[in-house]
């Protein structure tokens, strides 16, 4: 490809990571204002977000499939057109139901994004600027997180909820116009064919993904778990078991399936796969339980509150191309570790919570995430991508929204399981729930959980390590 051509598709990624980053903040921050103007409870909005992130986290590995056979620039265009049209009719509906509806859509169109996006961000690099281009990638999505709920706020008090949809549409329309842009210059772009004329979209396999996935996210949501009866609770975990065999079995033997379950013995692949698990659960279980104890322990207001959780994203934002650059520079394992490393220290702080601490402790403990994150993202998804063959580059992609969707759904299950566990423990009743009111218990659980997740951390730390290649024996 032509330097300009690879500028303009790399712009055009970049664009789009920041408006589904600005996106994903945005809808949050507005929850309450849509409930209200949708005439619905909190279960009722709640499934707006969930069903997002269901069609996601269930479509991204298939879509980064359907990328490698057909090519991932149609895929992520079409994705683009998607995820504008339903936004524009997120912005239109009248009641809860339809706004769930169109955003199911939603989500499938940031499937189709998320899948290709950071593969097309390596084709229009070189070989020796793949971890600078990880690495504004993730300075666009963190700065989506950075201005989201700033550009959320100002349109739910000046104008009206239904503007936070809208405002996604031009962004959308402009990405999808320089998309087509880009296809005139570049129509024969060798990586948006199909590598083998032969290959083929595995559906069994793709239904069988996203059944799994479905009744896993299922079983880890704690409410879902508990509005079924015992014997339901054990046909779902039967399911997924039996879903899990017959979705593993037919990977192995499909001609063209939807994951190589061969890409796992590429030990790069494999060892950034599971790094970037544990640190998603290590994350997503920091920031799931900090807004509890900075302002029921701590006191603080939820404004002062939403200024500290800008010191991560502020970090991530600024930091990253720098830990691209170094990734670029000596390899991408060194940084990613000590990225890792810097998250465990994070988690190490957690531990030395008590509910008379200065609030600066815990902002650290954002602080020392956002910049772990400028060091660990952008290195670990050069060499989890770089590290497969071309042709199964969407895949890599989609693996890698896959785990982090399914890490934030663990980091939160697993803080409830510790914090439920080691409050019964420090209040010697085995029949309550962590509360805040009870401060020292709460706070004491607190330490416990974050102890449980240093561990955690130390893990995903060592599996950073393991990636690296093990030099021959002379």
């Amino acid at each position: 490809m032509t330097s300009r051509a690879n500028g303009l598709l790399l712009g055009i990624v970049l664009l789009v990571s920041f408006t589904t980053g600005t996106a994903s903040r945005i809808f949050a921050i507005s929850l309450p204002s849509i409930a209200v103007g949708l005439h619905t409870d909190m279960v009722g909005i709640s499934w707006a977000l969930i069903s997002f992130q269901l069609a996601t986290a269930s479509l991204s590995l298939v879509f980064g499939r359907v990328g490698d056979v057909y090519g991932r620039q149609k895929v992520y265009i079409w994705g683009i057109v998607l995820f504008t049209a339903s936004s524009l009719m997120c912005g239109l509906s009248s009641d809860i139901w339809q706004l769930i509806i169109y955003r199911v859509l939603q989500g499938v169109g940031a499937a189709m994004i998320q899948a290709q996006g950071r593969a097309l961000a390596m084709d229009a690099s070189t070989e020796e600027s793949r971890g600078r281009a990880q690495g504004f990638m993730t300075t666009a999505h963190h700065g989506g997180f950075l201005f989201g709920p700033v550009i959320g706020g100002f349109i739910i008090q000046y104008a009206h909820w239904r503007g936070i949809f809208f405002f996604l549409v031009p962004l959308g329309v402009t990405a999808t116009a320089l998309g087509l842009c880009y296809r005139r210059l570049h129509e024969s772009a060798v990586s948006d064919r199909p590598t083998n004329g032969r290959a083929a979209i595995d559906y069994i396999g793709a239904a069988l993904l996203v059944a799994t996935t479905l009744v896993l996210m299922g079983i880890l949501d704690r409410q879902a778990m508990e509005a079924l009866t015992a014997t339901w609770r054990t046909v779902a975990v039967t399911a997924l078991v039996a879903l899990v065999a017959a979705f593993l079995a037919r990977e192995n033997y499909a001609s063209s399936p939807i994951i190589s379950l061969t890409l796992f013995r590429i030990r790069m692949f494999a060892f950034s796969t599971i790094t970037l698990l544990l640190v998603s659960i290590v994350l997503s279980l920091t920031l799931y339980l900090l807004p509890f104890y900075l302002q029921d322990v701590l006191g603080l207001t939820p404004s002062f509150m939403g200024m500290l959780f800008l010191s991560a994203p502020v970090f991530a934002a600024t930091l990253s191309p720098l830990g691209g650059a170094i990734s670029d520079r000596v390899g991408p394992t060194l940084p990613a570790t000590v990225g890792v490393i810097i998250f465990s220290g994070a988690s190490f702080l957690g531990i030395q919570f008590e509910p008379s601490s200065h609030w600066i402790l815990p902002t650290l403990v954002l602080a020392l995430g956002g910049l772990g994150s400028a060091l660990f993202f952008p290195a670990n998804h050069t060499a989890l991508i770089s590290s497969v063959p071309l042709e199964h580059r969407g895949v890599a992609t989609g693996a890698l929204y896959t785990m982090f969707g399914l890490g934030n759904v663990f980091g939160v299950t697993i803080g409830n399981f510790l914090m439920t566990v080691a409050f019964r423990i420090h209040s010697g009743n085995p029949d309550v729930l962590p509360t805040t009111a009870n401060q020292v218990h709460f706070v004491s659980a607190l330490q416990d959980t974050f102890l449980i997740t240093t561990g955690i951390a130390v893990a995903a730390a060592t599996c950073s390590v393991f990636r690296a290649r093990r030099r021959p024996r002379p």
